[in-house]
């Protein structure tokens, strides 16, 4: 990230350049390899998705990495890396049997040609399960038209075939030795106007002859198709060299509600009985001061939430990553709305979520969709001293949900959590 001088050459760490950013949403369509008793031949799942890159870390799509070597001449780059992979059984089943999941690895990353990229990955899931990558891929772009072609072979080990294509988690399950399958994909993005873009893929995966084996699995081959949308730069504008919004630090305390979003947003919320808090800061990092060419400031903005102990459930932490836009209002004084969409994930799901899940007779998820609602004013203009100027008091809504069972990689579930929160928001 180049540093922003001022003319007297001095650095001012407070200026931001824009960032390469971007929000989308997608639906994703699979074929069904599986034998099945309810004859679902395909299942479909609602993924909101994120995309980041700076010199340290990058979100894309369905991956999140860290950079973690990178020489002088660029050469090749060696990354920490997560990546999101779906278990494509009917959706009937897909939360009891909790199969979507997040990899985690390394991954060796070596440009060459100009357009083609080379990697090599070793992924693991939570327990242990791992399998490695060998791929090629590469990028073309034509006027609004940008398309990657990519083609994996991936060696999974017996454990990881075992466990995805004999599922000998379950009684029924069996033992399937290692394998290598083959997979071709393309992804297209096209630029429709300004911000916003078409966004599709399409794959082919062909399975190895011991997991095509298993009695489990009736197709050796499988299909998967994306479809869908998202805001990101304008490919037509130089990106900007200094953004007139500044990164924040926010804290924030709020409280647990039973009620839905609609009750809230009509003052209609309901206490909880045992008035379980929540405590976070969050970082905003500035990735753009427009949107459409309207002043609407973007901002990436990771957050972790401590939610304190109670009678009915122990603390647990809550990690979140997210873009939130916001828009100002100059009239009587600087007041903001703003709303944020991302990733929620805690390592105890809280009481008033597993209530509701218990009572349904499901599997609560860790992992849920992130939204933030929030209204603030800023305090230098309400006291009318300019010296706080850069501090905003504002109300948000902190709600985590599963998007009503669109999103098999949230559980498939229908339901969540809402806190109101008070904030203070500091920018520097």
């Amino acid at each position: 990230m180049t540093p922003i001088v001022d003319d007297n050459g001095i650095v001012d760490s407070s200026v931001v350049a824009e960032q390469q950013w971007g929000i989308a949403a997608m639906t994703r369509i699979a074929s069904i390899p599986f034998y099945n008793d309810v004859g679902d031949r395909s299942v479909g799942t609602f993924i909101p998705m994120l995309f980041f890159k700076n010199d340290y870390v990058f979100f894309e799509g369905l991956e999140f990495g860290a950079y973690l070597y990178q020489p002088d001449d660029e050469a090749f780059e060696i990354n920490a890396l997560t990546r999101m992979r779906f278990v494509d059984i009917p959706a009937t089943y897909q939360n009891g049997y909790e199969g979507d999941t997040a990899d985690i690895g390394i991954q060796y990353s070596y440009p060459f040609a100009d357009i083609w990229t080379a990697d090599l990955e070793f992924m693991t899931d939570s327990r242990f399960n791992w399998h490695s990558n060998a791929s090629i891929s590469g990028v073309y772009e034509s006027g609004d038209w940008e398309i990657k072609p990519k083609a994996t072979l991936r060696f999974k080990s017996r454990d990881f075939n075992s466990v995805y294509y004999g599922f000998s988690n379950y009684e029924f399950g069996q033992d399937v030795s290692a394998g290598v399958d083959a997979k071709v994909g393309l992804d297209i993005r096209y630029h429709v106007i300004s911000n916003l873009y078409l966004m599709g893929s399409t794959a082919v995966t062909r399975l190895d002859n011991n997991a095509y084996e298993s009695s489990i699995v009736q197709e050796r081959y499988q299909g998967e198709f994306y479809f869908g949308f998202g805001f990101f730069n304008d490919k037509n504008k130089a990106p900007k060299s200094a953004l007139s919004n500044k990164r924040y630090v926010r804290i924030a305390h709020g409280w647990a509600t039973p009620s839905n979003i609609g009750d809230i947003l009509k003052f209609n919320s309901e206490k909880d009985e045992f008035n379980n808090q929540l405590s976070s800061v969050f970082y905003g990092h500035p990735l753009t001061d427009e949107l459409f060419g309207l002043p609407i400031d973007i901002y990436l903005t990771p957050g972790i939430v401590h939610h304190w102990s109670s009678d009915v459930q122990s603390s647990s932490t809550e990690y979140v990553a997210a873009i939130k836009a916001y828009y100002t209002v100059d009239w009587p004084v600087k007041w903001r709305i703003g709303v944020a969409e991302g990733l929620s994930y805690i390592d105890n799901v809280t009481y008033i979520e597993s209530k509701e899940m218990i009572e349904k007779d499901k599997v609560p998820s860790q992992l849920l969709n992130y939204l933030d609602f929030s209204l603030d004013i800023n305090v230098g203009d309400l006291l009318a001293q300019d010296g706080l100027n850069n501090m905003w008091l504002g109300y948000s809504i902190h709600h985590r949900s599963a998007i009503f069972e669109k999103a098999s990689q949230y559980g498939r579930i229908k339901g969540g959590s809402n806190y109101n929160s008070i904030y203070l928001q500091l920018d520097f």
